[in-house]
């Protein structure tokens, strides 16, 4: 037996280790400096000391608290002083356009109140819970700085490159949020206009941010249920970025609804994930939609199932890749129209 103990592993534990151990750490690390708004006072250099007096903190445990920040680079630290890292100054600042402080907060939360209990889940299967939930107007904001942040950039980028887009007059964001996504395309061409079709409380978010952005005259906002409502006509291209979970269960009815809403040679761009391998990758993807899958909701979408019911519903060309986006690798599905 003894010569095991000199016996080689072709294995490490090393990502349980991480998993287990660090990752947890590491979220409450920065869920606790978002809540004491650390971010906010660390534009520049300054000293534990500094900020234990900013913040009414223990000293000790605050130069503690920020070298753990540290560790995984969310603050830089130099001859015993701390600063943002870009990413933090970036994205973790509280009132920057590009906050998304509130939105990994409220995710969180979300997982929280499923994870804290996960056993009973897996044994018992899905119950209520009573979450107290995020008023609409702060979720929007949190989306708007979502969007703002990479992937509105992104997808205008992807029209851009189309063909078609040149000529390009109408767009509809479909279940478009706040509406960065479809005002970032619109913005990027000399007369597009476009309209964001959205839930009566989101849509007064919407509102707001198309007037924030002068874009009144370009930009509409209709108010509806796209499951049930009509949404309009003649447009060159529809955009659905995460949007069409509540369309799932019948998801060839809102495919045909936007085939039906194009014009002749109009483009259907569709970004969603795509799971892959039996419904395990990509990772990120099939993380981020567990907890709520385990409260009994049907979400996620298998690569190729929004393709397949567009070709289903009639389009004459269908074409997909897999993007990068800032939450993970999704599908891009394009559908056009004969």
């Amino acid at each position: 037996m003894a010569e095991k103990l000199t016996e080689n592993l072709d294995i490490s534990f090393e990502g349980l280790y991480d998993n287990i151990v660090l990752a947890p750490i590491k979220s409450r690390l920065l869920l606790t400096a978002l809540e004491l708004k650390v971010f906010d006072h660390l534009a520049e250099f300054k000293s534990a000391q500094e900020m234990a007096q900013s913040l009414g903190s223990h000293p000790r445990n605050t130069a503690l608290f920020l070298d753990g920040l540290a560790a995984f680079d969310l603050v830089e630290k130099r001859c015993g002083k701390y600063r943002n890292s870009p990413l933090s100054q970036t994205f973790l600042v509280e009132g920057h356009l590009h906050f998304i402080g509130g939105l990994l907060t409220d995710q969180w939360r979300r997982n929280l109140s499923v994870l804290d209990d996960l056993t009973t889940f897996v044994l018992k299967g899905p119950k209520e819970l009573k979450v107290s939930k995020v008023p609409v107007e702060e979720s929007g904001e949190a989306l708007a700085n979502y969007e703002r942040s990479g992937m509105a950039q992104k997808v205008s980028g992807i029209v851009e490159e189309l063909p078609e887009f040149p000529s390009m007059k109408k767009v509809l964001d479909l279940g478009g949020g706040p509406g960065i996504i479809g005002m970032a395309v619109v913005a990027s061409h000399p007369n597009m206009v476009g309209v964001i079709f959205e839930l009566p409380q989101m849509a007064k978010v919407a509102r707001k941010f198309v007037q924030e952005y002068g874009l009144e005259e370009r930009m509409a906002v209709v108010e509806g249920d796209y499951n049930q409502d009509s949404i309009g006509q003649g447009y060159d291209l529809v955009l659905a970025c995460a949007s069409l979970y509540s369309s799932k269960k019948d998801l060839d009815s809102i495919v045909g609804k936007v085939y039906q809403a194009l014009n002749p040679g109009g483009v259907f761009v569709s970004i969603h994930e795509g799971l892959t391998q039996e419904d395990t990758k990509p990772e990120k993807m099939r993380l981020g939609w567990l907890t709520a899958e385990l409260l009994g909701k049907d979400l996620s979408f298998s690569e190729g199932e929004i393709a397949d019911s567009m070709i289903g519903v009639g389009f004459r060309s269908v074409r997909s890749r897999t993007i990068d986006t800032p939450v993970g690798e999704m599908d891009l599905d394009l559908g056009r129209k004969a």
